[in-house]
């Protein structure tokens, strides 16, 4: 799947938001993120600070009901 930061920046801009919340989903039911997944938290992360937009939390959801992983809760990525 390709994330494109540079539109994910130009909506939270565009918004004027001071946070966002970034969320995906997993049909496989894989709830661990991959290595790709951290990078691209970290890249966003690092691009939206440019404007003082600070990413709260990456939410990985499946098909299973009530089944989520966050960043905020599980990772260090985003402190």
């Amino acid at each position: 799947t390709v994330v494109d930061v540079t539109l994910i920046a130009k909506y939270a801009v565009e918004s004027l938001s001071k946070a966002v919340i970034l969320c995906h989903n997993h049909p496989s039911g894989t709830l661990r993120p991959s290595e790709e997944d951290r990078k691209i938290t970290k890249k966003v992360k690092e691009a939206l600070s440019l404007f003082d937009i600070r990413v709260v939390d990456h939410l990985i959801v499946t098909p299973e009901e009530g089944k989520y992983f966050s960043f905020a809760d599980e990772e260090d990525i985003l402190d």
